[in-house]
């Protein structure tokens, strides 16, 4: 009999994905514990595509670094060393801004900080990477805590943002309102195997549609400050020669805008994760898939890895299960064998979020009597 392979997404703010798959396996194995289960943890570039690549990629090392966290503090953070491909001297590295300059490194609940949190972890970790030696960059540039517009990334790896009086400028967005000058030929060289960046969006980088309007509320910013914000980005495009309207421009606060400025493409997260840790071939060889992330709304269906795995199951004629911790009215769960929600598993959203593993455990055990071998 054919695996069954366990491809969820984390559950953002609950449980993370090789957590999840993990708590999904114990329950199947609870009543079917003969099945063979293929693990394959995905992310789309934000929170939890370090521990994706680190459970489905056989001698991945963590290598640990310390990092200027979005509060200017000195934080405890990682980036993946991935072994070499075959032909090829030097290993991939994997660095997330989400563990390095992400929104979740603000505590919980998180002390937004609009104006003046920043991604200069995130280069630093970027730049140990480079240091160690690596043919290749994998960035996830998801679950951002700032729209900087990526100058502290970049200052780190080596540019020079300044104001009309040459000095440079305030850390985090509030810091773009002076912007006067902008020199990027510090930066150093991309790697021989090119910087590949995940995202899930297509923003870009200002408009109604850009990085502060649509992902400034979310990090705390009110309409003044979305204003400041938009204008302080525009600052940065009239002084880098790259296009601000380049779908994904406007991730990660501009995060993406800045990568596009070092040379770095931009590429859809679920999609590049998928190939790097083989799922499509998984999929192909299964008896059935199951899927899922912590809210399957809407927006699902817009680059999310449950689409994702939900496409290749259909390409491959394999039935493919959600599980989610709740499914939205709007959420469209056509092309699913089953579906199950562990807000309606537990009875109630807040029991699922404040127990996943039990609920992901419990929704382990029906999948295995509905789908036995």
């Amino acid at each position: 009999m054919a695996a069954v392979v366990l491809a969820l997404d984390s559950f953002k703010s609950s449980i993370d994905a090789a957590d999840a798959v993990e708590a999904l396996r114990e329950g199947w194995v609870s009543v079917d514990p003969g099945r063979e289960l293929t693990l394959l943890p995905m992310a789309d570039g934000g929170e939890g595509t370090l521990e994706a690549f680190a459970a489905a990629v056989p001698d991945a090392v963590r290598m640990p670094v310390t990092v200027t966290g979005p509060e200017g503090r000195r934080v405890a953070a990682s980036w993946l060393l991935l072994p070499p491909a075959p032909g090829t001297p030097d290993g991939t590295a994997v660095v997330e801004l989400a563990s390095t300059s992400g929104i979740e490194l603000l505590g919980s609940p998180p002390r937004l900080r609009p104006l003046d949190a920043g991604t200069r972890g995130f280069g630093e970790a970027i730049a140990a990477a480079l240091a160690h030696g690596v043919s290749r960059l994998v960035l996830g540039i998801g679950s951002s805590a700032s729209t900087d517009g990526g100058i502290g990334m970049l200052t780190a790896l080596g540019a020079r943002f300044t104001d009309a009086a040459s000095g440079p400028i305030t850390t985090g967005g509030r810091g773009l309102r002076s912007l006067a000058a902008a020199d990027l030929s510090g930066l150093p060289p991309l790697p021989a195997g090119g910087v590949t960046v995940l995202t899930d969006v297509t923003n870009p980088l200002r408009g109604d549609r850009g990085a502060a309007a649509v992902f400034g509320p979310q990090k705390g910013a009110g309409q003044d400050e979305i204003a400041l914000l938009d204008a302080g980005l525009g600052r940065l495009a009239n002084l880098v020669d790259v296009d601000p309207d380049t779908p994904g421009a406007g991730a990660a606060g501009g995060t993406g805008f800045g990568l596009l400025a070092w040379g770095a493409g931009l590429v859809p997260g679920a999609d590049a994760v998928a190939e790097l840790i083989g799922l499509p071939e998984a999929v192909a060889a299964a008896s059935v898939v199951v899927t899922g992330e912590g809210s399957f709304d809407g927006q699902s269906a817009a680059g999310k890895a449950p689409d994702l795995v939900r496409a290749l199951a259909r390409d491959a004629g394999v039935p493919v299960v959600l599980v989610a911790g709740r499914i939205a009215a709007d959420a469209d769960a056509s092309g699913f064998a089953h579906a199950i929600s562990l807000t309606a598993l537990a009875g109630s959203g807040a029991a699922a979020l404040a127990e996943p593993a039990r609920w992901l455990f419990a929704a382990g055990a029906e999948l295995a009597r509905r789908f036995p071998a």
